[in-house]
């Protein structure tokens, strides 16, 4: 996945030379996770460039950018650094199509790894998009794969508002399938293949069905899908996974045509629980599918308590805790 967002990157940069990427170490040593690696010295030191560790100031230089015609692409060394800058993404970069009355726009994307699996404790793991989701203004997107992550990170660059792409860093480097609490070989098969070379995009808004099924659907995001994806094999369970990529906007239109038919729904995510992204999902399908509904919608997320370092591969909803969810629900 790493090597398909610096192609995003690379792809767009050659394209459009309004489009400059910047953050925390992102020029000369390309990146916490080297998904910038080599773009400074392509594109030189006004394209790809080091910023001072303030992403108050990061965020608020590339509003300002956005605003006068660059596209910047920012990265967020973590996405739990990013509380200081809330409110210049918030108050500024979501608002400024609407208190200039579309005068200014601001086509920037701000990229962030984010979520567990690296043993980074509470300041380095957490998965915070319902904190995105809930301002208007702002498009939110996590793919699930290679693929989806360069086509995706293509669509938000080219899109004339601000888009947050959160990273899911389980699964930057691979390998991960799924099936066990900790990464192993191979790749998942439900990996999608080759990375397309050159410009693709994948719209923003388009959820994907990862596997049919016709007794529940299981809505997930991130390394979440493949984790469902294990757990319907594991169960037996004929679940329809859909990959939502995109929480805002976000395809109702898959959701309802899927719970529609299946009449049952387990939503799965990283995140805490109260309050999570899971609840919205939650309660559109409630009001959307109330009469096709078997059973009450189900949740398998992260505990409700600050990331635990020590017991990282039980917070996260696994195969185990999400195959239980699909029987319990089908049981009802």
């Amino acid at each position: 996945m790493i090597e398909a967002i610096r192609d995003a990157m690379d792809v767009m940069m050659a394209r459009d030379g309004d489009v400059v990427v910047f953050g925390e170490d992102v020029g000369f040593f390309g990146g916490v996770f080297r998904a910038t690696q080599g773009l400074q010295a392509k594109y030189g030191k006004t394209r790809c460039f080091d910023a001072p560790i303030s992403e108050l100031g990061i965020v608020g230089a590339a509003v300002g950018m956005a605003a006068y015609g660059l596209k910047p692409c920012i990265e967020i060394q973590f996405a739990d650094y990013m509380y200081p800058a809330y409110d210049q993404i918030v108050s500024e970069a979501a608002r400024l199509r609407y208190r200039s009355n579309g005068q200014f726009t601001c086509p920037m994307v701000i990229r962030m790894p984010a979520g567990g699996g690296i043993f980074g404790g509470q300041t380095h793991s957490q998965s915070p998009e319902a904190l995105f989701t809930h301002v208007c203004g702002l498009k939110t997107v996590v793919p699930s794969n290679p693929v989806d992550a360069k086509g995706l990170l293509i669509a938000a660059i080219e899109d004339p508002d601000p888009v947050i792409f959160l990273e899911p860093k389980r699964i930057y480097n691979g390998p991960f399938d799924g099936h066990h609490d900790r990464p192993v070989v191979p790749w998942s098969k439900h990996e999608l293949g080759e990375v397309p070379d050159g410009h693709y995009a994948v719209p923003l808004g388009k959820a994907a069905v990862r596997r049919t099924g016709a007794d529940v659907t299981v809505l997930a995001y991130g390394t979440m899908v493949h984790v469902a994806l294990a757990a319907a094999e594991e169960t037996g369970v004929d679940a329809e996974v859909i990959d939502l990529r995109t929480l805002v906007p976000l395809d109702l239109d898959a959701i309802t045509a899927s719970v529609g038919k299946t009449g049952r729904c387990v939503i799965v995510h990283e995140a805490t629980q109260t309050s999570g992204f899971g609840a919205e999902l939650s309660a559109l399908v409630q009001e959307t599918c109330f009469y096709h509904l078997e059973a009450p919608v189900a949740r398998v997320t992260g505990w409700d308590t600050p990331y635990p370092h020590a017991q990282e591969w039980d917070y996260f909803p696994g195969p185990a805790r999400v195959g239980r969810a699909l029987l319990e629900t089908m049981e009802q």
